[in-house]
């Protein structure tokens, strides 16, 4: 009756168990870029200033702000946890900021594009 006992313990734990997936930063190109976010229905999310972003910015990204990290963080509570999603600033320095914030909020696959606007702008 014991056994019977732990075994059903021990198999009542392993099934209520998650696997979670770890997060992941992975750092993209603007060939990268081109082929798989452009055009496609994706999370694409612009962490510049919102001027910068009126100037210019690709695709049909979203606007959140990281240097306004309270808002910016209330924003990304809006995203899909599980679904890619995939930021860019100017030159890297603030997407990889929003990169590992979102990794510590639970994000599991995250791109960062290294380059920016500004090398998506240049040829």
């Amino acid at each position: 009756m014991k056994r019977c006992l732990l075994c059903c313990l021990f198999l009542g734990l392993s099934l209520s168990c998650k696997e979670e997936t770890p997060a992941k930063i992975t750092i993209v190109d603007k060939t990268f870029f081109q082929k798989e976010v452009v055009g496609k229905k994706v999370q694409l999310v612009d962490v510049r200033t919102q001027e910068e972003y009126e100037s210019g910015h690709i695709d049909d990204a979203l606007n959140f702000n990281i240097i306004d990290k309270k808002t910016f963080l209330e924003q990304i509570e809006g995203l899909d946890k599980e679904e890619p999603v995939y930021l860019y600033c100017r030159m890297g320095g603030r997407s990889n900021r929003a990169a590992e914030l979102m990794k510590k909020k639970g994000f599991t696959q995250i791109f960062d594009y290294s380059g920016g606007y500004k090398d998506w702008v240049t040829e």
